[in-house]
């Protein structure tokens, strides 16, 4: 597992959540609404995914990097020299411009990355809406370092520094910056790369040194007569996380099975995104997509009740999140897996509360009731926590949520014939 990538977001998530609830501060009290409960949420949850796999799955990368460091590379550079780490963090800003390039070149890396431009909504919680499959392939962009022999722990390091880097431009709040945004990944850059205009599509690629756009051509500046819209053509129109992560892969599924030609099914994945085989979108076509045209919002109609539900919840599943990464280390895999798919569980019941579905609301009763029952029989929470405090506290909370859950579907009931 990868444990330092755990440890790392463990200690950054409550800067993060912060300076997410400043934003919020900020945006109220300029009336700019660039929140939504549940988008934000939405794309806290894909966080947490993001986190989960990546702690379990990361040593994919690692394995092949450290493997090319020690058999391929015809030098190793010294970690204790701190010209090595500068180098190295520019060489990985530039296997990530390539990396996150070809997330929006090809489909299959756009399935992956699809997710982080998801959210109609751009302010922080946005920057946290990574990956849950990006272990799998992004490091394949990375093993240039390995072969140029930078060690594992300045690669590791690089990484984390310029994936937190990139947390600050996810904002509406900060305009221009002048000279800035020549150079650097900034804000204005950033809501252009987030960008589905015309205009502004597939540009800005950069994580921090803007010098790759301008040498590769990729460089776009945000104009003040066109403004941003977010998200992406085709929208989810889900609050799960876990069909936000799959849902492309789907489609592309779909496209390569109904492919007559052998070319095609395998063309689907490597094409660009958006790109059907000709029969394929002759039997099963798609309207012609104008986002000037087109563009409306998710938001499906949920009652306050409902919506303070899921608020509630999701905060007691951030906690169960944070118990979970400080027990990565100390628990077997076994356990830290279980832990995890509970948490899965339950991110998934909570985006169909949202979304205000009569199933997912019965999922989450059914979650609920099993979680009181289970800590009632077994005693002890993940981790091995016995204290009948905390045990009743979490067996309270579950009933009570439970009543709560019930009286909100009430509720939901009475907005869904309003709207009606």
């Amino acid at each position: 597992m990868d444990n330092l990538y755990g440890k790392a977001v463990a200690l950054a998530v409550p800067v993060f959540l912060f300076l997410i609830a400043l934003e919020l501060i900020v945006d109220r009290a300029r009336h700019t609404r660039c929140y939504n409960l549940a988008d934000s949420i939405n794309s806290l949850s894909c966080g947490i995914v993001s986190t989960g796999v990546r702690v379990f799955f990361g040593f994919l990368g690692i394995f092949f990097y450290e493997w090319i460091y020690l058999h391929w590379a015809p030098v190793r550079l010294p970690a204790g020299n701190w010209g090595v780490w500068i180098v190295a963090f520019v060489f990985y800003d530039l296997c990530y411009y390539w990396n996150h390039r070809w997330g929006h070149k090809v489909g299959l890396f756009w399935a992956s990355h699809v997710v982080h431009h998801q959210s109609e909504e751009f302010n922080l919680t946005t920057a946290l809406r990574q990956t849950g499959t990006g272990a799998f392939t992004s490091w394949i962009f990375y093993l240039p370092m390995a072969l140029a022999g930078v060690p594992l722990v300045v690669y590791l390091m690089a990484g984390v520094v310029q994936l937190f880097y990139q947390f600050w431009p996810h904002t509406q709040m900060i305009g221009r910056l002048g000279l800035l945004d020549r150079w650097i990944q900034t804000p204005s850059n950033h809501r252009v790369h987030h960008a589905q205009n015309d205009v502004y599509l597939d540009k800005n690629y950069v994580g921090v040194f803007l010098i790759w756009d301008h040498l590769f051509g990729s460089f776009q500046e945000e104009l003040d007569e066109e403004p941003c819209l977010y998200g992406i053509r085709g929208q989810l129109k889900s609050w799960n996380p876990v069909w936000a992560n799959l849902h492309y892969y789907w489609a592309m599924a779909k496209d390569c099975w109904h492919a007559e030609s052998w070319m095609d099914k395998v063309k689907v994945w490597f094409a660009h995104p958006g790109w059907r085989p000709a029969d394929v979108a002759a039997r099963f076509p798609k309207p012609a997509y104008d986002p000037r045209r087109d563009f409306v919002k998710y938001d499906p109609p949920v009652s306050v009740s409902l919506s303070l539900y899921g608020f509630v919840q999701f905060v007691a599943l951030l906690a169960a999140n944070s118990h979970f990464l400080a027990l990565l280390p100390k628990e077997s895999t076994g356990w830290n897996v279980v832990y995890f798919l509970f948490i899965l569980v339950s991110l998934v019941c909570l985006g169909g509360v949202l979304e205000s579905r009569r199933e997912f609301i019965m999922l989450e009763a059914v979650r609920l009731t099993a979680t009181a029952l289970g800590v009632l029989a077994a005693g002890t929470w993940f981790g091995g926590v016995r204290d009948a405090r905390i045990l009743v506290s979490i067996g309270i909370f579950a009933v009570i949520s439970l009543g709560w859950l019930w009286l909100a579907s009430r509720t939901r009931q009475e907005t869904a014939a309003a709207a009606a």
